[in-house]
């Protein structure tokens, strides 16, 4: 669905009980008295795994321009697919990450939202995004395209060569195979799943050696340092916080 067809709200459902955060979110849905512009959606996925998921196809839930990503009680793995939609992120600010999260650039590919004051927050980024309708689209689809681009499978396994490598100099010990352990090829994985999950064991696989070797990891002290982009990235997450100060505040002086 286009993006100016789809519903102007930011959208949320699943499961509220496995953390506070979640329980607060549940308060931000629309009521009698106070529209936040969210529409937030308990997921009952005991019911969901009995009636085959029918209520809860991602591909469906793309309809709001604005999706709502907040963790659970660790990182949440519907992330990657609230980007993917095409629709506006709302980012709750996260306690945990995945490991593609610290590539993500506040108001570039997605909206940073307080944790403090989630409501309030989540109204002012869909007024925000209703009142600037190119940029707000510009933003899910520089989400999407990340997605899409930044994590096709060789980017996925250049981060796990480099990830297993240094979490191995870090070993105090040699590690060694227990005697009894079973070496298991990934076609023989591969074979024994069925239906979906077959076919993405299929897809993943490797058909031979790579010609070329991993990316290489920068310093991060050398230009563009991490430093840079951590400061950019905090210098975004002021600016909305303060555009949002002002927004409050002259909604209260007109009260």
């Amino acid at each position: 669905m286009r993006w100016m067809d789809r519903e102007p709200y930011a959208y949320w459902k699943g499961n509220p009980t496995v953390a506070l955060i979640r329980q607060q979110l549940i308060k931000c849905n629309v009521s009698d008295n106070q529209d936040w512009n969210a529409r937030v959606y308990a997921q009952d996925w005991i019911r969901e795994s009995q009636e085959g998921y029918k209520q809860s196809d991602l591909a469906s839930q793309c309809i709001h321009r604005y999706k709502i990503y907040i963790e659970g009680s660790a990182w949440s793995v519907s992330e990657k697919y609230i980007l993917a939609c095409d629709s506006v992120s709302l980012l709750v600010k996260p306690h945990y990450y995945d490991f593609f999260t610290r590539g993500l650039m506040p108001v570039h590919h997605y909206w940073p939202i307080r944790n403090d004051d989630k409501c309030k927050s989540i109204k002012f980024a869909v007024d925000w995004g209703n009142s600037h309708k190119q940029k707000a689209q510009g933003i899910g689809k520089a989400a999407s395209d990340f997605i899409q681009e930044e994590l096709k499978m060789e980017y996925v396994y250049d981060y796990m060569f480099h990830l297993l490598n240094e979490y191995a100099k870090l070993l105090t010990f040699k590690p060694i195979r227990p005697r009894k352990a079973i070496e298991l090829c990934a076609e023989t994985m591969a074979c024994q799943a069925e239906g979906l999950q077959k076919k993405f064991f299929m897809e993943s696989l490797e058909n031979g050696p790579s010609y070329t070797s991993p990316c290489t990891m920068p310093n991060p002290y050398d230009p563009p340092s991490l430093h840079a982009i951590l400061k950019r990235k905090e210098n975004s997450i002021k600016q909305v916080e303060l555009w949002e100060k002002n927004f409050w505040d002259n909604q209260n002086k007109q009260t």
